[in-house]
């Protein structure tokens, strides 16, 4: 174990360097002498106040802060680039959402390398936060860990729960005649009522969920709601945390391995999570050198069963399950079916069954937590299938099939909001197979196609009709989608040459998608990528398919260990 000194490993370069003109700044901002022998961790926060997720990250870093003090450290909260998964929803603005993700991952490896800080803590408070500072942790293995902002509180509509899964569902019935206007807007303005990520098992839960199976965030982190004092302490406790990885030399790639990532995979199979967990997950394990893959996913969520019903699945929430006993119990329930590795390390410096050997059970009768002898379903909502129409891969999600397997005609367009009028003026029909392409990491930034989807979940489609495109969706979404198709249009994949009323079909326990068409005799027609926005075309120049995570190509070049 390191003495007091050795904790700075890193600032000392800075606070005790050869160049001590630089410490002006540190005396400038209230350092006395002692303090320029205690470590430096920097506190990335996604500040946004117009963003309810993010609302509160300002408050909770500076907590943050505080339990560093408290524990003998420097915090600095320093900014980073997030952008709204809802507010960008089906505009322009949503090419940003993944971009965002890039973004935020250098910008905390920038600005911790760069003041030669000692650790790192990440504040999760919007979907593309934490996977940001799981790579940042992973790509500089500086010791570290995050720390979720807690969900927002339920809304309430005629004495029912609401979320913002009611949201887009109220606003495609709407928008489809199945609703009046007055009652879709009293659940648009009551479904939101304060700070915190989105409740259900949507895109931010499903990681703040995986994190913790994941090894990189303190146990419960993720269950405690926004508004509860608990979050408040639990904060000021997390310094402590951070000074004793600092003191083990505990870093963020002795936690990233094969096991803790298949224990991730598992955790986000098994609450029937969210296909953007699948895409972080593979763009952590790039970052830290891990070889894991698509195939690897999938022979995960083959044998996976579904043990939990969050919203889109069925109504639960992250409040229901912090009500019920929270994370800890959740994932100790699926470690007692013996599909978790107990053995990996974690941010608490202890391993998983360690940190999971005193959570309660699982109280039953409940309407969330299945028993491990009757799932919900005995595979995963999310399989990976490959074949002519995606040669390295896809992501399904389909917690609306009955069956595994599905056939249909394809109908083709080349954004959301297509298909949402399609929709609503009754063209697309059940049988239809929806196509939606042009849409990947380098044509826009590879956005969620969640207005499409919602527009899709409606009674007389849901669960006959399917989606299929090279972008992404958000874990709101419910129904039958194929996402992520590699390679994406732009580049000449095959999705680029899926005509209408092409034949399609899927197994998805075979891992099978194939066009009952000679694709390879067509010809893509040519397309000329022209991005408005100049981070768009940064992030286009430099990321890589989905299938590899959509990191930037660079890191693809780091040796698997």
């Amino acid at each position: 174990m390191a003495d007091q000194n050795h904790l700075n490993w890193n600032s000392r370069n800075v606070t005790r360097g050869w160049q001590r003109g630089i410490t002006a700044f540190f005396w400038g901002l209230g350092f006395k002498e002692e303090d320029f022998n205690k470590a430096q961790v920097g506190i990335g926060t996604p500040l946004l106040d117009g963003n309810i997720c993010n609302v509160h990250a300002h408050e909770l870093a500076k907590l943050l802060a505080q339990g560093c003090a408290e524990a003998g450290m420097v915090g600095f909260p320093f900014g980073v680039s997030p952008a709204s998964d809802n507010i960008t929803q089906g505009n322009i603005g949503g090419a940003a959402s993944l971009c965002s993700r890039n973004l935020m991952a250098n910008g905390a490896e920038m600005i911790c390398t760069a003041h030669s800080y000692d650790a790192i803590i990440g504040l999760h408070h919007c979907d593309k936060n934490g996977p940001a500072f799981a790579m940042a942790l992973a790509r500089t293995n500086f010791p570290g860990l995050i720390v979720n902002g807690g969900s927002i509180m339920p809304g309430c509509h005629k004495g029912q729960s609401t979320s913002i899964l009611d949201v887009y569902d109220a606003a495609a019935k709407e928008a489809q005649g199945t609703m009046s206007w007055d009652e879709s807007e009293q659940i648009i303005r009551t479904a939101c009522p304060g700070p915190g990520g989105c409740g259900i098992a949507a895109s931010f839960n499903t990681w703040g969920i995986t994190l913790e199976a994941l090894g990189l965030s303190l146990p419960d982190t993720s269950s405690m709601p926004a508004i509860e004092a608990g979050k408040r302490e639990e904060c000021l406790r997390v310094g402590q945390a951070v000074r004793n990885l600092l003191e083990k030399n505990i870093r963020p790639r002795d936690i990233i391995t094969k096991q803790s990532l298949t224990n991730a995979m598992t955790a986000i199979a098994a609450i029937g999570g969210s296909t953007n967990g699948v895409i972080h997950l593979l763009a952590v394990a790039r970052e830290a050198g891990v070889d894991f893959t698509l195939r690897d996913v999938q022979a995960i969520c083959r044998k996976v069963p579904v043990l939990c019903s969050f919203a889109p699945r069925g109504r639960g929430t992250m409040v229901d399950l912090h009500r019920l006993g929270g994370t800890t119990m959740l994932l100790k329930h699926i470690f007692d079916a013996g599909l978790l590795d107990g053995s990996c390390m974690t941010v608490t410096g202890r391993t998983l069954a360690e940190n999971l050997a005193n959570a309660k059970a699982v109280p039953f009768p409940n309407d969330l937590i299945a028993p491990h002898d009757k799932p919900f379903k005995d595979y995963a909502d999310i399989q990976v299938c490959f074949g002519n129409l995606a040669p390295h891969g896809m992501v399904f999600k389909v917690s609306s099939l009955k069956e595994p397997r599905f056939s249909g005609r394809a109908i083709c367009f080349e954004n959301s909001k297509g298909v949402f009028e399609a929709a609503a003026q009754g063209r697309i029909k059940p049988g239809h197979i929806v196509i939606i392409r042009g849409s990947g990491p380098v044509a826009l930034g590879m956005p969620e196609m969640h207005v499409a989807s919602a527009a899709l979940a409606v009674p007389e489609l849901y669960g006959k009709v399917a989606l299929i495109t090279d972008g992404r969706v958000s874990g709101v979404s419910a129904g039958a989608v194929g996402v992520h198709c590699t390679p994406e249009a732009v580049l000449g994949g095959p999705i680029a040459k899926v005509q209408d009323d092409d034949e399609i079909e899927f197994d998805l326990l075979k891992g099978t998608i194939a066009v009952k068409a000679d694709l390879e005799a067509r010809k893509a027609e040519p397309v000329e990528v022209s991005h408005p926005f100049g981070y768009l075309a940064d992030f286009a120049a430099t990321v890589s398919q989905a299938h590899e995570g959509c990191v930037p190509k660079w890191t693809l070049s780091r040796s698997s260990r």
